[in-house]
């Protein structure tokens, strides 16, 4: 592996080091929540929910979609990590949004990507209704009973919650 792609980096981490403090933090959910939400950047999960490291366990993926290891990963958080609340946020103005798989496969491909048609990347047409989906996914799941769910979108422009 060429490291010198990572120089920046591993300088940062070098110096964030140095004024480590997390380390006596306990690996469980301090204030019991767990928030599956989008990879996107412009997306802070615990400044926008007023939390602090140590708080809450914070899951992400393309489109902040409920999926089987999202299920897997929840079933840990609960029984040996102290969450016993789940938010699933969503976000406007997100690529993952508004339109089909086909079309992602096709912006891949005309950005040099591969043939991506045999991956599955859950895009939807209807985001409130994914979301709507993916807590009754949760609340369904026979391995989380009494785990409580709730589904919102994020406004990346104004920074607000919304409950869905």
């Amino acid at each position: 592996m060429a490291l010198d792609a990572f120089a920046d980096v591993l300088a940062a981490n070098d110096a964030y080091a140095r004024g480590y403090r997390l380390g006596d933090l306990r690996g469980s959910a301090a204030k019991g929540l767990a928030v599956v939400t989008c990879m996107d950047t412009r997306i802070e999960p615990l400044a926008m929910l007023g939390l602090r490291p140590g708080d809450a366990k914070i899951l992400r993926n393309a489109g902040g979609r409920v999926t089987d290891e999202i299920l897997r990963t929840l079933v840990v958080a609960s029984y040996l990590l102290n969450v016993d609340r789940v938010m699933v946020i969503a976000h406007t103005d997100c690529r993952m949004t508004g339109g089909a798989d086909d079309e992602l496969h096709e912006a891949i491909a005309a950005a040099g990507g591969p043939d991506t048609r045999d991956l599955s990347f859950g895009v939807v047409p209807d985001q409130q209704a994914a979301v709507r989906a993916d807590v009754e996914r949760i609340r369904s799941f026979g391995y989380l009973p009494g785990l409580r769910v709730g589904g919102f979108v994020f406004d990346v422009g104004s920074g607000r919650l919304t409950p869905v």
